[in-house]
């Protein structure tokens, strides 16, 4: 095996580490934080706050991609690390809005069913045995379905053509 390849394989291997030990981490702390308070007018603005802070990641990233010798791996590690940031909101804003309302769901939300909610909204699967049964619930689905499609579109896009940039000057 020559140098180049090791060390191919090991900067995958690291970009593969970053990205699970951030998701990780994220998931840790959404299972560990007091998440105790009422859903409020607070709440819709911290996940706001929270979604632009996904945009702003998101940026960050593609700037690193259109920068990078290995745009494929820093594409893959964006989404690694930015996905479940994104996913994690919607599963947290989710679990406080069934907490200060028992209506708003077909049934009672643990962390983990506000997760896995929050997946079959986003993969589109919507299996539905959980659903919003409120008019804020419904809206919060609906913003978050409106948000997926963006976050795969548009994003997938600003990814796509970060390394077809990184690509292109590498070539010269």
């Amino acid at each position: 095996m020559d140098k180049t390849s090791r060390k191919g394989r090991r900067q995958a291997l690291r970009a593969l580490l970053r990205s699970l030990l951030t998701a990780a981490l994220l998931v840790t702390t959404y299972y560990v934080l007091p998440l105790d308070s009422a859903f409020t007018a607070g709440t819709v603005l911290a996940l706001v706050g929270g979604v632009a802070a996904v945009v702003l990641l998101l940026v960050w990233h593609i700037r690193r991609i259109a920068q990078s010798p290995r745009p494929e791996l820093r594409a893959a590690e964006a989404l690694g690390t930015t996905l479940p940031l994104y996913l994690l909101l919607f599963a947290t804003v989710y679990y406080l809005m069934e907490r200060s309302g028992a209506e708003s769901f077909s049934e009672v939300l643990s962390r983990s069913d506000a997760l896995y909610f929050t997946m079959t909204v986003f993969s589109t699967v919507g299996f539905g045995d959980i659903s919003p049964r409120s008019e804020p619930a419904r809206l919060l689905v609906t913003a978050q379905m409106t948000l997926n499609l963006l976050l795969i579109g548009v994003a997938a896009r600003f990814l796509v053509a970060a390394v077809n940039k990184a690509k292109m000057h590498s070539d010269r």
